[in-house]
């Protein structure tokens, strides 16, 4: 008997590794097999330290994903969970009600020169000198490779 894909087995942690926990999922009348949950797959939180969340020989909950060309088994903990288990996500705004409650970015409006100070208009001419700079750096380094010729 093989494992089917999306159905859940119960199995125990046989090893961990940085990016994994192999897991052994006994088979009617065959030897047991074992298949990979991706450190991704082990919980709904960041996962640092697998160790944190399980040890070997723990028995877990896994859902086959996949199998490849080769008979590697990806597996999952965090999709064989129950759905009261599972964090609920609240669903995204539209883009409208984010307008609406003022989340949209909208550059500050400018004043006609005739009502600028002094200071405005140095402002507003030392803003775009600085990004004219940037962008003739941006251009000569583009030219010259990415190392400036030293003298």
């Amino acid at each position: 008997m093989q494992l089917e894909i999306g159905k859940v087995y119960e199995g125990k942690v046989k090893g961990i590794t940085n990016y994994g926990a192999f897991v052994e999922v006994p088979v009617e009348d065959e030897k047991p097999i074992t298949g990979m949950v991706h450190i991704s797959e082990i919980a709904n939180t960041y996962v640092n330290d697998i160790h944190d969340f399980l040890s070997e020989g723990q028995t877990v909950q896994v859902k086959v994903l996949s199998v490849n060309e080769q008979g590697k088994i990806s597996m999952s903990i965090k999709k064989a969970l129950p759905d009261e288990d599972k964090p609920t996500q609240k669903p995204r705004p539209r883009r409208q009600e984010r307008a609406d409650k003022g989340i949209i970015w909208q550059p500050k409006p400018q004043k006609p020169e005739s009502e600028m100070t002094f200071e405005d208009m140095m402002s507003h001419f030392k803003q775009s000198s600085e990004e004219r700079m940037c962008d003739i750096r941006r251009n000569t380094d583009r030219k010259t490779g990415s190392r400036r010729r030293s003298k």
